[in-house]
C-alpha cells in the first residue's frame, strides 16, 4: 500500500511539472531566411511563423519569438562549443529552434529534433546564360520581341517620311506634270534596306530635306547594327561555357566558382563525404574561399554570374520562383530534412512531432508551402529575355530618329512653301492658291490640277 502511494505521488508530481512546463511562455529562437522568417514594419512573417501559430493553437502554448544572435544556425566549432541557434537551445537561451534547421546526426546528440516538416536535398543555382543550351532562333535573341517590333515600325515610318519628302520637295520633284517621281513607296523602303546593310541604294536624296532624312536613317542603322552585334557577340561567348548540369559537370570545370554557406550542414555534407566528386567540390571551396557568409549573398552573386550558389533544394527554388534569370540544377543529393529543435530530454517534442504529422496529414504543410513559394515568372522565356534588349534600352535612339523624319518633312514643306511663295509672286497669284495646286499635282490626280488652273483662269 505504501508502495502504491509511492508511485501515485510521482505520477503526480511528474504530472505537475508537465503541465507547468506546458504552461509557461516559450521562447522560441529563429533566423531570418526568405520565406521562413521576415520582416514586416515590428513583426515577423513567414512559413515557419505561420507554423509556429498552427502549433501553438493545436497544443495550446504562449510563446515569443527572438532572433538568433549571431545569424548563426549552428555548427560546433574546435572547442565543442555550438553557435547560433542550436547553441542558444543547448545553453537554455531558447526553448525551441524554429527554422529551416537540418536534422543532422551532429545536432541530434546534442539536441532533440522533431520529425521533419519539410524534405529537401542539395542542389546548385546558376543564371540562366549560363546553365542553358543555344536556341535555334540565336540571330534574333539579341532583341526582344517588342523591340523588333519597335524596329519594324520605325522602318514603316522612315520609309513614309522619305516616300513624303520625295513628294513634296520641289527639288526632288521639280515638275510633277513632266517628270516621273523617283522615290516611290517601293524605291524608298529598298532605299533604307540598302542603308541597314551598309551599302546603300541610289538614287539618293538631292534635296536638304531628303539628305537629312536619309542621314538621320543611316545613323540609326549604323547604331543599331553596332547595339545589336554587341549583344549577340556578349551572348555567344557566354553560350561557349559548357553547359552545367549536375554536380560532376560542376566540378569538371573551373570556368564558373561555386560555394556554399560558411559554416552550415552543406558545407558540412560535402566535407565529410567520401565520395570523390563531393569531396573534390570541397577542396576547391576551400582553395578559392569561395564560402559566402548566407543564402541571400549566394544568391546575389549567382545572378550576377560566373558563380554556383550550392544549397537547399527549397532555398533555390524560391529563389528561382523570384528571379526569372536563375536556373536550379535538376540534380538534387543528400536528401534532408528541417525538423525543430529542443532541449535534450525536453517533453514537447513528442506533442510537437505529434502535432506536425497532424498537419502533414490534413495538408495544412502543403498549403503553407504554396503559399510561400508562389512564383512571379511567367516561364522560361525569362531565360533570354534577361539578355535581349528591350525598346526602352534603345529609347534615345528612337527618339532621335522621331525628331530627324519630323525635321525632314518640314524641311520639305518650307521648301514647297518657298517655291508657292516665288511662283504666286511671278504670276500675281495667291500664294495659297499655288500652294493648293502644287500638292494636287503632287498628291493628287491630274485631272484635279486641270479643274484648280481652270478655277485659276476663270477667277482672272
Amino acid at each position: 500500500m505504501a508502495g502504491f502511494m509511492s508511485l501515485m505521488c510521482c505520477v503526480a508530481a511528474l504530472t505537475a511539472g508537465t503541465v507547468t512546463a506546458d504552461a509557461k511562455e516559450l521562447s522560441i529562437t529563429t533566423i531570418k531566411q526568405d520565406p521562413y522568417t521576415m520582416s514586416k514594419g515590428p513583426e515577423l512573417e513567414g512559413y515557419c511563423i505561420d507554423l509556429i501559430s498552427e502549433l501553438s493553437k493545436r497544443l495550446g502554448f504562449s510563446y515569443k519569438l527572438q532572433l538568433v544572435k549571431d545569424n548563426r544556425y549552428g555548427a560546433m566549432d574546435a572547442s565543442g562549443k555550438w553557435n547560433g541557434m542550436i547553441g542558444e537551445v543547448i545553453r537554455g537561451e531558447a526553448d525551441l529552434a524554429v527554422a529551416s534547421l537540418t536534422l543532422t546526426a551532429t545536432r541530434e546528440q546534442f539536441v532533440d529534433m522533431t520529425t521533419p516538416f519539410m524534405q529537401t536535398g542539395l542542389s546548385f543555382l546558376l543564371r540562366r546564360d549560363k546553365a542553358s543550351e543555344g536556341s535555334s532562333f540565336s540571330l534574333l535573341s539579341p532583341f526582344s520581341p517588342s523591340m523588333w517590333g519597335g524596329i519594324l515600325i520605325a522602318f514603316l515610318l522612315t520609309g513614309l517620311c522619305i516616300f513624303l519628302v520625295g513628294r513634296i520637295s520641289p527639288t526632288e520633284w521639280a515638275e510633277p506634270e513632266t517628270e516621273e517621281h523617283s522615290f516611290t513607296l517601293l524605291h524608298s523602303f529598298w532605299y533604307l534596306t540598302g542603308g541597314l546593310t551598309l551599302q546603300g541604294a541610289g538614287p539618293h536624296p538631292k534635296a536638304l530635306s531628303g539628305r537629312v532624312v536619309s542621314a538621320i536613317w543611316w545613323l540609326f542603322a549604323v547604331l543599331l547594327l553596332a547595339s545589336y552585334f554587341g549583344n549577340f557577340t556578349s551572348k555567344l561567348h557566354s553560350s561557349k561555357q559548357l553547359p552545367v548540369e549536375s554536380f560532376e559537370d560542376l566540378s569538371n570545370q573551373n570556368a564558373i566558382d561555386y560555394g556554399t554557406v560558411e559554416g552550415g550542414s552543406s558545407m558540412s555534407f560535402f566535407k565529410n563525404s567520401k565520395n570523390p566528386v563531393y569531396h573534390r567540390i570541397y577542396q576547391h571551396m576551400e582553395r578559392k574561399k569561395s564560402y559566402v557568409s548566407s543564402i541571400e549573398e549566394g544568391i546575389r552573386r549567382a545572378q550576377e554570374g560566373n558563380f554556383a550558389f550550392i544549397g537547399e533544394a527549397v532555398s533555390l527554388d524560391l529563389a528561382t520562383a523570384r528571379y526569372c534569370d536563375l536556373h536550379r540544377s535538376q540534380e538534387v543529393i543528400a536528401m534532408r530534412a528541417y525538423s525543430i529543435a529542443a532541449p535534450e530530454g525536453s517533453p514537447l517534442v513528442k506533442n510537437l512531432t505529434l502535432a506536425i504529422l497532424e498537419l502533414s496529414e490534413s495538408g495544412e504543410l502543403t498549403s503553407l508551402r504554396h503559399k510561400w513559394w508562389t512564383t512571379s515568372c511567367v516561364g522560361a522565356d525569362g531565360a533570354d529575355a534577361s539578355w535581349a534588349l528591350q525598346p526602352h534600352d534603345l529609347q534615345g535612339l528612337f527618339l532621335f530618329l522621331g525628331l530627324g523624319l519630323g525635321v525632314g518633312l518640314l524641311l520639305a514643306l518650307l521648301e514647297l512653301v518657298s517655291r508657292a511663295h516665288n511662283q504666286a509672286k511671278d504670276s500675281k497669284k495667291s500664294c495659297c492658291s499655288v500652294l493648293t495646286s502644287e500638292l494636287n499635282q503632287r498628291f493628287g490626280s491630274k485631272r484635279a490640277s486641270a479643274d484648280q488652273e481652270d478655277s485659276d483662269k476663270n477667277k482672272a
